[in-house]
């Protein structure tokens, strides 16, 4: 690679598996070195299994057998003191932070907003929403400090965009990311701070590959629908004919949007989705 964000370091939420794993791979092949955290948990309101132990293991294998080095922990998005416990560590590494990428991001039950628990509606916006705020939070004050500029990249949906049925939290949540973001590229302009979003469509991690997944795409049947029939109806909305995007393509736009190439995008978001978001 051409060592594009050599002597950088880059904080990332939820890097288990998934997107947070393509990020981290992506960006140490570029020479950055990796902070980042996961919860290592399950969410009980969450429908499909989240990363474990073993998930945050094989990442720190897998940025180490790339040449990279990162420092990894176990933080919980909603949890203020874990991450800035997390960035610590990395801070006790490394010395400094230049990025954010604000990853971590959960699902929610898929029913209409009217019936969403108390509990699954805060639990998808506490981690989606309020804990891109906390994981910027965290790492701001010493990116300012360091009074050499730095990036910061939210991971929003196609839902940033729109409305979907029985997806009222997990919208919501993703909504406010656009606001957020284009409120810390307003503040952190004048610290030559960067502030954007990426908007990932359908992705081929297993938040997307799942029956909870496949239940709301083919919803006129009992059970897990055919992994055929859930494939149909996910390349339908796609120009391409593509169900999915792969989390290595997240990570390229991820990549741009921290590299001196985008040096004057701010505020902005990236629609990665085979052309699903096209109005």
């Amino acid at each position: 690679m051409s060592g594009l964000l050599e002597g950088k370091v880059a904080f990332i939420s939820g890097i288990a598996r998934g997107q947070g794993r393509a990020h981290a791979l992506r960006l140490a092949r570029e020479g950055a070195r990796i902070i980042g955290f996961d919860i290592c948990a399950h969410i009980d309101t969450v429908p499909f299994s989240m990363g474990t132990a073993e998930d945050l293991a094989e990442t720190e294998r897998l940025v180490r057998g790339a040449g990279g080095e990162i420092v990894a922990s176990k933080a919980d998005a909603r949890d203020q003191d874990e991450i800035v416990a997390a960035l610590n560590a990395g801070l006790d590494a490394f010395g400094r932070v230049d990025f954010v990428v604000a990853n971590a991001g959960i699902g929610q039950p898929f029913v209409p907003a009217w019936e969403m628990e108390d509990e699954a509606f805060l639990n998808v916006v506490n981690v989606n929403l309020v804990g891109a705020w906390r994981t910027a939070k965290a790492a701001v004050p010493r990116m300012i400090d360091q009074g050499d500029g730095g990036a910061i990249v939210v991971t929003g949906s196609g839902a940033s965009l729109k409305g979907l049925p029985n997806l009222a939290g997990y919208v919501a949540s993703k909504h406010g990311l656009i606001g957020l973001t284009r409120t810390l590229a307003r503040e952190l302009g004048p610290h030559r701070i960067r502030a954007n979003a990426v908007l990932p469509g359908n992705t081929n991690t297993p938040m997307f590959n799942n029956a909870a997944m496949r239940s709301l795409f083919v919803p006129d049947g009992e059970g897990d629908p055919p992994q055929e029939r859930f494939l149909a109806r996910a390349k339908a909305g796609s120009p391409f004919g593509l169900p999915y995007v792969e989390p290595e393509d997240i990570a390229e736009a991820v990549l741009w949007l921290l590299q001196p190439a985008s040096r004057y995008v701010t505020g902005m978001w990236i629609p990665v989705d085979g052309g699903t978001g096209i109005p």
